[in-house]
């Protein structure tokens, strides 16, 4: 078998790896709330995900081509590729085992972005398509808390009058069509990271032009993938958004859910590559803020801060680190 060939295969079962992990590490995202607040069972809720997540994952592909190009093509090497979804599988791995909810985005940006740069220097990266990923992935997360504090407030208001068993019997209603929201925007936000670094693969290999449009096969294997890694489920993650952040009712599960959701398919019509881990969170965060600033349990969110924080640069020297060590196999 050609090693290049096979190189590309590797690769790309590598990117289909990370996604079916970014599944089970991020399902929290989607099924967190709806979990913790009694509205539908665990398993119920995590095949809800699944399956809402794949159809996000077909839901167009703007986010995809702002990840495929954000090294320069000449720049891309499968061994670099390789060692970038390698500190993003790393990081992952590492934050799901302390049931941190940190951002395999950001992950997948550093680990990426140390491997380039390490194999070709800061101007293999596409400065363009870097910025629009850097604002979406630290103003979304201010989108979120804002949308989900008004949504609050405005949701308040309107059940200001209402009996608390009305409100709760209808939020629970109301929360599973939320939760399904999130799911299909979690789809789409986060596969098509993994589908932008398939095709950058392909590219890299000459096995697809950098003009072409996105296979087909590629779109339909990250979508499976993610639906598998979410059906496995999280649930370390999970406890840690659905219950450590703030106590949650249906109602609140209701507007942080609306909220993130919002936010991140508004992202995507950009092609802005969003965690949807910040956003959530975030957005949780805010329906506290809303009710008192008390309410939001600020020594855990320190600690989901911290990860934040530290995501990127830990996931870029890992991808950096890899990079040295797969050229020296090679």
């Amino acid at each position: 078998m050609d090693s290049t060939f096979a190189m590309l295969v590797t690769v790309l079962v590598v990117a289909l790896i990370f996604d079916y992990i970014t599944g089970f590490h991020d399902n929290a995202n989607a099924v967190a709330t709806v979990v913790s607040t009694g509205v539908l069972p665990l398993r119920t809720a995590v095949l809800l995900a699944a399956v809402m997540n794949f159809i996000g994952a077909l839901m167009g592909t703007a986010v995809a081509n702002t990840m495929a190009k954000m090294v320069h093509a000449d720049d891309v090497t499968l061994t670099m590729t390789a060692a970038g979804l390698g500190g993003a599988i790393l990081w992952n791995l590492l934050t799901w085992w302390f049931g941190i909810p940190s951002s395999s985005s950001h992950a997948l940006l550093g680990g990426v972005l140390g491997a380039a740069v390490t194999h070709a220097g800061v101007d293999a990266v596409r400065m363009d398509n870097l910025q629009k990923t850097l604002k979406g992935l630290f103003l979304s997360p201010l989108a979120g808390f804002v949308i989900g504090l008004l949504m609050m407030v405005m949701v308040t208001w309107i059940v200001r009058r209402m009996q608390l068993r009305t409100v709760n019997r209808a939020f629970r209603w109301l929360q599973m069509v939320s939760a399904a929201f999130m799911a299909l925007s979690h789809g789409q936000a986060d596969a098509q990271k993994t589908m932008g670094i398939m095709v950058m693969a392909l590219v890299s290999a000459g096995a697809l032009a950098a003009d072409a449009p996105m296979p087909v096969w590629v779109s339909l294997s990250c979508a499976v993938a993610m639906a598998l890694g979410t059906a496995a489920g999280g649930v370390r993650i999970i406890k840690t958004m659905g219950t450590k952040i703030i106590d949650l009712k249906p109602i609140h599960g209701f507007a942080a859910e609306t909220s993130a959701a919002v936010t991140l398919l508004t992202a995507a019509q950009f092609g802005a590559p969003v965690s949807t881990t910040h956003v959530i969170s975030a957005a949780i965060m805010g329906v506290g803020t809303s009710q008192r600033v008390s309410a939001v349990r600020w020594g855990v969110t320190t600690k989901i801060l911290w990860a934040w924080v530290l995501t990127i640069p830990i996931s870029a020297a890992v991808g950096s680190l890899l990079y040295l060590v797969l050229s020296a196999i090679a």
